[in-house]
C-alpha cells in the first residue's frame, strides 16, 4: 500500500475513473488515459504510452491501470465510464471477446473487477470523456512512459 493511500480501515471508499484509449492509426502510436476521482476528494490523472498498439488493446489499458490504481488505493467500490460501446458491452457479458489480442486482456479485467465489493461499468458519449481522452492522446503525443498527477478538489 502506498503510503499516500486512500484506505480508510473498514470504510467504503467508492472511486470513478473515466478510461479512454488512442491510437494514431489503428494499429499506431497508441496511448490510455484514466481520470479518476474519489469519494473523499482527490483526482489522479494518468496517462500511459504504449507502442503500437489498436484502439481497443489501449482502451483495456486504461480499465486495466484504473482497476490497478483503485486497488492499491484501497477502493472498495469502482464505477468506470468509457465512451467505448466494444469494451464496456464486453464487461458485461453482452459482447463476446473474439480477437486473440483482447483475451487476455478481457480476462485480465474481469479478474481484476471481482477483487472489489462493488464493480459497476457503463458508456458515456465521448463528450462525457474529455478529460480521458486528453490524457490519452496526451500519452501518444509524449510517446514515452507513464504519468501519474495527484490533486484535491478545492471546495
Amino acid at each position: 500500500m502506498s503510503s499516500h493511500s486512500l484506505f480508510r480501515e473498514g470504510a467504503v471508499l467508492k472511486v470513478t475513473a473515466f478510461v479512454d484509449g488512442a491510437s494514431r492509426g489503428n494499429p499506431g502510436p497508441a496511448g490510455y488515459g484514466v481520470y479518476m476521482t474519489t469519494d473523499n476528494g482527490e483526482i489522479l490523472s494518468v496517462s500511459g504510452f504504449l507502442g503500437t498498439a489498436t484502439n481497443n488493446v489501449a482502451e483495456y489499458a486504461g480499465l486495466i491501470d484504473a482497476l490497478a490504481l483503485a486497488q492499491e488505493e484501497g477502493a472498495t467500490e469502482v464505477e468506470i465510464i468509457s465512451d467505448s460501446l466494444l469494451l464496456v458491452n464486453q464487461m458485461l457479458g453482452k459482447f463476446r471477446v473474439k480477437h486473440a489480442n483482447l483475451i487476455p486482456l478481457y480476462e485480465k479485467a474481469q479478474r481484476m473487477a471481482r477483487g472489489f465489493r462493488r464493480f459497476t461499468i457503463r458508456h458515456t458519449l465521448r463528450a462525457g470523456n474529455k478529460e480521458a481522452d486528453r490524457l490519452a492522446n496526451l500519452a501518444v503525443d509524449r510517446s514515452a512512459g507513464r504519468a501519474v498527477e495527484r490533486h484535491r478538489v478545492d471546495s
